[in-house]
């Protein structure tokens, strides 16, 4: 093999992974679109599952942390510019700069962490505190701007009291997901 043919497989290798991951990305976005729908007859249920957060944790462990930050950042934008749920400001805001984080922290860690299964939950636990971080300190900063206060109680019960059952559920999904696809070789 000659090395103009070695690099011309590099070259397709490389564009058919990039185009593989914008494929799948696109699809899990299409998927943080449509998820709400099934749980937002009752918006108080709704809000304390987090439908929007499974693709974007996902899309960060499958595709990369640069493919989870798009993703996570765009989704709740596009979801309230086109159908007004969650409302742009603050809380779609917030939420995309909480998103972009769990995007860009489960691909991150899990790139640098071992390939084990213990390494999905330490990446997702701490792009999960990392996320709710950021919430909070775009909320103030959001809330501030419209003329509310932002309060430390509000933090902790929209990021963790209010949040236990989406929590719980990323926590089993999500690895649950996560070892599937390795074990199916799509990751």
């Amino acid at each position: 093999m000659t090395s103009t043919t070695r690099s011309a497989n590099v070259t397709s290798t490389a564009s058919t992974t990039k185009t593989t991951k914008l494929v799948i990305s696109g699809a899990l976005m299409a998927l943080g679109m449509i998820l709400p729908f099934l749980t937002g007859q009752i918006p108080e249920i709704g809000s304390r599952l987090s439908p929007l957060h499974l693709p974007v944790l996902i899309c960060g462990f499958v595709c990369g942390w640069q493919y989870g930050l798009a993703v996570g950042f765009i989704l709740p934008i596009l979801r309230a510019l086109t159908f007004g749920m969650p409302p742009l400001m603050p809380v779609a805001s917030a939420m995309a700069a909480e998103m972009a984080v769990y995007g860009a922290v489960t691909g991150l860690l899990y790139e640098k962490l071992p390939k084990k299964n213990s390494s999905i939950y330490i990446a997702l636990i701490a792009a999960m505190l990392c996320g709710r971080a950021a919430w909070g300190l775009a909320s103030m900063v959001l809330y501030g701007v419209i003329g509310q206060a932002f309060t430390f109680q509000m933090f902790l019960a929209g990021a963790f009291i209010k949040a236990v059952p989406a929590i719980i559920i990323q926590l089993v999904l999500v690895p649950l997901i996560v070892i599937a696809l390795k074990k199916a070789k799509y990751m």
